[in-house]
C-alpha cells in the first residue's frame, strides 16, 4: 500500500509539472505583416544617408522652453549612426536620454523593426523601445519596450478620459518571446483605431485597445545602451 501511494502521489508531481511546463510553453510561431504581405511597405532609412535624412533627434523629457524658442532639431548625431552598407543604424548609448523620430505624422500603421544589443561583458539592465503614436515632442509617448530577453510589452504616457496618464500593460505580456543581447529580434507594430498590438519574434505580446490618440510619430528610443536597428519599415492601414 505504501509503495502504490508513493507511486501515486510520484504520478500527481509529474502531471503537475508537465501541466506548468504546457502553461510556461510558447504561443504557436505566427508570420509577420512582412512576411504575409511584402508589398506596400515604406522603407524609412532608403534615403537616410549619413545624416539619417528625414529623422529628427530630440531629447527625453521634452524641452521645456517656450515654442517659439524651442530648437526641435539637434544638428549634432554622434550618438546615432547610419551605416549604409549594413542598412543599420546604430545607437552608442553614450548621448543621453533621447529618441529618433521619423518626420512623418502616421494615423493607422504598421511598424516592422528589427533591432538588437550589442553585449556589454558583465552588465545588466540593457533597456530601450520602439514608439508610436508620439506627440512631436514626445509629450505623449507609447512604447514597446525593449531588453535582454526581457521587454515585448507597451507602456506609455497617454490620455485616459482627455487626461495624460502613465499606462503599463507589463502585466498582461502573453508570451516571453525577446532573445538575448547579441540577437536580433523582430517587432511589429500595429496601430489601427484605438487599438495597439505588438507582435514579437513570432507572436502577438501585447495589446493596448484604448488609445485615444489617433495619430502621431514613430521613433527609436536611446536610454545609455549601444542598439542596433534595421529593417524599418512601414505600412500604412488608413491609405496614401
Amino acid at each position: 500500500m505504501r509503495a502504490l501511494a508513493r507511486c501515486s502521489a510520484l504520478a500527481l508531481v509529474v502531471i503537475a509539472v508537465g501541466a506548468a511546463s504546457m502553461t510556461r510553453a510558447q504561443a504557436p510561431r505566427t508570420p509577420s505583416a512582412l512576411e504575409r504581405s511584402p508589398e506596400g511597405w515604406k522603407d524609412l532609412l532608403a534615403e537616410a544617408g549619413a545624416g539619417l535624412k528625414g529623422w529628427t533627434r530630440l531629447g527625453i523629457p521634452p524641452d521645456p522652453r517656450p515654442k517659439s524658442d524651442a530648437v526641435p532639431t539637434k544638428p549634432n548625431l554622434s550618438q546615432w549612426k547610419f551605416d549604409a552598407g549594413l542598412g543599420v543604424v546604430v545607437c552608442a548609448g553614450d548621448g543621453g536620454h533621447e529618441w529618433l523620430r521619423w518626420d512623418e505624422e502616421l494615423g493607422d500603421f504598421i511598424f516592422h523593426v528589427e533591432w538588437r544589443f550589442v553585449p556589454v561583458p558583465g552588465k545588466k539592465g540593457y533597456n530601450s523601445g520602439v514608439y508610436v503614436r508620439n506627440a512631436a515632442d514626445a509629450s505623449i509617448w507609447h512604447q514597446a519596450q525593449t531588453g535582454d530577453a526581457s521587454g515585448g510589452f507597451l507602456f506609455g504616457d497617454t490620455p485616459v478620459d482627455g487626461e495624460v496618464k502613465r499606462v503599463n500593460h507589463s502585466k498582461q505580456l502573453r508570451d516571453k518571446r525577446v532573445k538575448p543581447a547579441g540577437e536580433w529580434n523582430v517587432y511589429e507594430i500595429t496601430c489601427k483605431g484605438k487599438e495597439i498590438s505588438l507582435w514579437v519574434n513570432g507572436a502577438v505580446t501585447c495589446v493596448f485597445d484604448a488609445c485615444e490618440v489617433p495619430r502621431g510619430f514613430v521613433g527609436l528610443e536611446a536610454e545609455g545602451w549601444r542598439i542596433e536597428f534595421r529593417n524599418l519599415k512601414m505600412k500604412p492601414l488608413d491609405g496614401p
